[in-house]
């Protein structure tokens, strides 16, 4: 049974979110960049209308296809992206949020440009010291999500890979001990993929009941250390933007 929230009590919205009760659609994609929610609001979707701002991180609710749905930026790492999906999914009535981020390749099996599908996420983050578990939680994409997003993948030849992520509190490259220290442990173990939000969002999606995806585009190798610019990580997603958009 999902945890489920009164609104009442946030008749003018959350105090990370002005949006009002039906603003939010209950298909949420999230990137973490709010530059790339208003790109994608602006040229994917139809009859667009903002309904937050707050920290600048932005919201869009519109239509794909006749289909009504919403993009809303998560900023970055955990508990940015525990916060606003959290808030998201108890208090707005969103079922299914799709992360549409960024990640960093960790075997040269996933290439700059390649989509990445995270089934599970594995992290060094506490986030999950909240729920008082006497073990460690893997917690994963929800299947339904991740079959479908695969095969939309696959029926359009986009060149993609599923498994593993590993989701830091450290982006890697500035890591104390170094960049090529504690990665390559994590890729051994299979993790291809690493980004900073995966893990608490599939674990608030486990813990209110809800559905998540996490898929990635590549911007940058540990392996080559090929990367993309600023520029490119806002708008060269149009691949994962179509597999997303396909599933609402």
């Amino acid at each position: 049974m999902s945890v489920n929230h009164d609104l009442d009590s946030y008749r003018n919205g959350t105090p990370h979110n002005t949006a009002k009760p039906g603003d939010i659609a209950p298909y949420v994609l999230m990137p973490g960049d709010p530059l790339r929610a208003k790109h994608l609001a602006q040229t994917r979707l139809e009859r667009v209308s903002q309904f937050t701002e707050v920290r600048n991180v932005l919201g869009y609710t519109g239509e794909y296809k006749g289909k009504r749905l919403s993009v809303m930026a998560s900023g970055m790492g955990g508990p940015s992206v525990g916060i606003y999906s959290y808030e998201l999914f108890a208090f707005y009535g969103v079922e299914a949020i799709v992360r549409i981020g960024t990640c960093g390749g960790l075997t040269a099996a996933l290439e700059v440009g390649d989509l990445a599908f995270a089934m599970t996420s594995s992290t060094d983050s506490n986030y999950a010291h909240q729920y008082e578990l006497h073990g460690s939680f893997s917690p994963c994409a929800d299947f339904g999500l991740l079959e479908r997003g695969v095969a939309i993948a696959r029926e359009r030849g986009y060149r993609h890979w599923v498994g593993s992520a590993f989701c830091s509190d450290v982006f890697s490259l500035y890591s104390a001990l170094g960049p090529d220290e504690g990665w390559k442990k994590w890729a051994r173990m299979g993790c291809a993929a690493t980004d900073m939000e995966s893990f608490a969002l599939y674990c608030n999606a486990a813990y209110l009941r809800k559905k998540a995806l996490a898929m990635f585009t590549c911007s940058d190798s540990n392996v080559s250390r090929e990367e993309m610019s600023p520029t490119e990580r806002q708008t060269a997603m149009d691949h994962m933007f179509d597999v997303a958009l396909e599933l609402a």
